[in-house]
């Protein structure tokens, strides 16, 4: 199972690099998760837009889900259109991305399937169980299975219990840490600092932890000393191109 970071930024993209987005491959089977802006051209360096198995999105903001349109576009537009895409996401997330085109131009590019937590689904060689977890909008936290490996994500959350179940004793924490040590307080309830994350890896006996969704331009060092404090696992923060194979 191999797990690839395209971007990492929170928010918007600093220069030169890409907000949420990720590859998860096994048995021969890719799926993009959090495709956010600036995502498609660093997927396109790796994999043709056809070649792509599978979406999931956490949440609708922009910052996460933006480039599905392109993804779309450049699926359906071809000289050889491609196959129906599986799209994942919460009810409604996907919205206003959808909206960007006309109905009849991305017809039978894409299927659309809603997340519900409690209902595991099968996505190729995967099992893929969902959470509900506390973010400005509807957010899924997404504890993929396959291999004998489990990668969880937690999209942009604030605290909840349900943390601790998704990622129970995962092979990779790939935990929102937008602050390195404090949230400020209006948004306390629904994102994270990389401290709330090292707290979360260490309770939950995840075996790495990777940090994404820092502020643009913010270094990564103030984020990992922070859930450095309380995590001793292999610790990282999400950059483009970081490629973890996890057997």
């Amino acid at each position: 199972m191999r797990f690839t970071v395209l971007g990492g930024c929170g928010a918007w993209p600093a220069a030169g690099q890409a907000c949420s987005g990720y590859v998860l491959e096994h048995e021969g089977f890719r799926v993009l998760i959090d495709p956010g802006y600036a995502v498609l051209p660093r997927l396109l360096e790796r994999m043709k837009a056809h070649e792509v198995d599978a979406v999931l999105v956490t949440h609708g903001h922009p910052d996460h889900c933006a480039d599905l349109n392109p993804l779309l576009r450049a699926r359906a537009l071809a000289d050889a259109p491609a196959a129906r895409l599986p799209v994942h996401a919460p009810p409604g997330a996907l919205d206003a991305v959808l909206a960007l085109d006309n109905r009849r131009m991305l017809a039978g590019s894409f299927s659309l399937q809603e997340l519900r937590p409690g209902t595991p689904v099968e996505i190729g060689p995967f099992r893929l169980d969902v959470f509900d977890l506390p973010h400005h909008v509807p957010n899924a936290g997404l504890r993929l299975s396959g291999g004998g490996r489990v990668i969880a994500y937690t999209g942009d959350t604030g605290p909840s219990a349900e943390l601790l179940s998704l990622a129970k004793d995962a092979d990779l924490l790939v935990a929102e840490a937008t602050y390195p040590q404090r949230v400020p307080d209006e948004d306390a309830p629904f994102l994270s600092s990389a401290l709330d994350a090292g707290r979360t890896a260490s309770s939950a006996g995840a075996a790495r932890l990777l940090l994404t969704h820092l502020w643009p331009d913010t270094p990564a060092e103030p984020a990992l000393a922070a859930a450095g404090r309380s995590y001793s696992g292999p610790l990282s923060v999400a950059s483009g191109g970081l490629t973890l194979d996890l057997g």
